[in-house]
Parts: structure tokens; C-alpha cells; sequence
């Protein structure tokens, strides 16, 4: 399997920040109709599974981005 090139690494952070951020909008809006109190809906947001796993996920493409960028230098 080929390394991904640096401008592919770049559009999938891209990609995966966009799609965390609309997901963090969702929950909060749809925590907000509920009227949940501020603490509890950052504890929803944090402790969200597939949220810690794009959050996971985005930090080692940005460490492999960071590593070939490097090399590249």
C-alpha cells in the first residue's frame, strides 16, 4: 500500500475536522432543545464515543503529516 501524499493527508483532516464539528453542533443543538444543563452536555460531547475516535484519529494524521513533512525538508 502507497503512503498517502501530503495534500491527501491535508484534505483528510480537513474532511475529519469538518465532520467533528458538525457532529459536536449536533449534539449540543439537540442537547440544547432538551434543555440540559451546559455541564452535562459537555460531558455528552467528551465522553462520545465515536467523537474520541475522530479526535483519535485526526491526532495520528496529523503526526504522520507532521513526520512526512518533515522528511520533505
Amino acid at each position: 500500500m502507497q503512503s498517502p501524499t501530503e495534500k491527501e493527508l491535508e484534505e483528510s483532516i480537513k474532511e475529519l475536522n469538518e465532520y467533528k464539528n458538525r457532529l459536536e453542533k449536533e449534539l449540543v443543538t439537540i442537547s440544547n432543545k432538551l434543555k440540559m444543563p451546559q455541564t452535562k452536555i459537555n460531558s455528552i460531547v467528551n465522553s462520545h464515543s465515536e467523537l474520541n475516535q475522530i479526535k483519535t484519529i485526526l491526532s495520528k494524521l496529523n503526526k504522520q503529516k507532521n513526520v512526512s513533512s518533515n522528511l520533505i525538508k
